[in-house]
């Protein structure tokens, strides 16, 4: 049925479709729709605390029996860079005046962690099927304990380098993510440049580099896409912005609004929200921040700037300030329930495949 089975075997699932766990955006029941339809569903679990990771993972294996996938992200402990803080400071300012702000912040805190040991044993007591990384990866002795665990561990690659790292790391599964993809990229070193690789000539290099299944990601946005990837030598796809659209996801109804009228060129690389390159909707802030081309607090303290300022902008019903991330084939989205989606994406895919063969439908 498919060209390449390791992963779907690996994992136990029907189809080499993984949905993209994303941050605030997946839900469990996203996860749920995707693993009963056949998938490998996912869960971004950075900004939760330990009560309600095990409270979602719960909620998880009440509805599927199915494997998921848990995500983490492992930057880098920010550091204080004083001087990074009185530029932005000074960027910000006019903004915060505009939105009603009294006061700037000044003590920047970290709403994020990095993967750390009260993660591990909440893991370790979970024992999900996959756990990934985005951002590089953890401690050596962190990653054999969740492979020990029975765990397959995956990572996001950005270029054929980070892939080859992580092949020598031994990591079970590899995920290319092309410059295509919405949200925050997985970069391991973040360059002030904005540059990357396309899904297409990133996807089949990784395949010749590595020895580990790799999952194509970024610019997937319905059957062809998969197939595609498929044909270049993925073993499975990972999509995300694809299920944004579905009534699962966790977004508001501006979002979804945003999100429906989006054009292939609607989006930005910024690092004006989080201090890390994230593909998201392009607007006011974002773009005169880009303008000033400044190195912004580090990951993920730059959101102390930031997300007063979206969050005054909301209340306050003024646009321009949103944080929404999706990536550049968000036009070819369908407002459907995650399990037709899944159902659509499976037949579209196969048919393309089956054209490639030169087969008629």
């Amino acid at each position: 049925m498919w060209p390449n089975n390791h992963l779907i075997d690996l994992l136990e699932i029907e189809h080499p479709i993984v949905q993209a766990p994303m941050g605030g955006e997946s839900t469990p029941a996203m996860a749920i729709a995707v693993g009963n339809a056949g998938g490998l569903g996912g869960l971004g679990c950075s900004y939760m605390s330990n009560d309600e990771l095990i409270a979602k993972v719960e909620q998880i294996r009440a509805g599927t029996s199915a494997p998921f996938n848990l995500n983490f992200f492992a930057h880098p402990v920010p550091e204080a860079d004083a001087q990074a803080y009185a530029r932005t400071r000074e960027l910000v300012a006019p903004f915060y005046e505009e939105l009603g702000i009294d006061e700037l912040p000044d003590d920047l805190q970290a709403p994020c962690p990095s993967f750390d040991e009260s993660r591990l044993r909440v893991l370790l007591e979970l024992r999900p099927r996959v756990v990934s990384f985005h951002f590089g990866l953890p401690r050596t002795e962190m990653v054999r304990a969740l492979q020990d665990a029975g765990c397959l561990v995956a990572c996001s690659a950005t270029t054929v380098a980070e892939a080859r790292w992580l092949n020598q790391a031994g990591i079970d599964i590899i995920i290319a993510q092309g410059w295509e993809a919405g949200g925050h990229r997985g970069t391991f070193q973040v360059c002030w440049e904005d540059f990357g690789v396309g899904s297409m000539a990133l996807v089949p290099q990784i395949v010749d580099a590595v020895t580990v299944p790799v999952i194509a990601a970024g610019g997937i946005g319905d059957g062809r896409g998969i197939a595609a990837a498929l044909i270049l030598g993925a073993s499975a796809v990972q999509l995300g912005t694809a299920f944004l659209a579905c009534p699962e996801a966790n977004i508001s109804a501006d979002y979804r609004d945003a999100l429906q009228a989006t054009r292939d060129d609607a989006t930005r690389l910024t690092r004006a929200f989080s201090g890390r390159p994230a593909r998201a909707m392009k607007n006011r802030y974002s773009e005169a921040m880009a303008q000033a081309r400044l190195k912004f607090p580090d990951y993920p303290t730059m959101y102390g700037f930031s997300d007063p300022l979206s969050q005054a902008a909301a209340d306050s019903d003024t646009p321009g300030f949103e944080f929404y991330l999706w990536g550049q084939a968000a036009a070819l989205n369908r407002r459907l329930p995650t399990t037709s989606l899944m159902e659509l994406l499976v037949n579209e895919a196969q048919t393309a495949l089956r054209r490639t063969n030169g087969d008629s439908d």
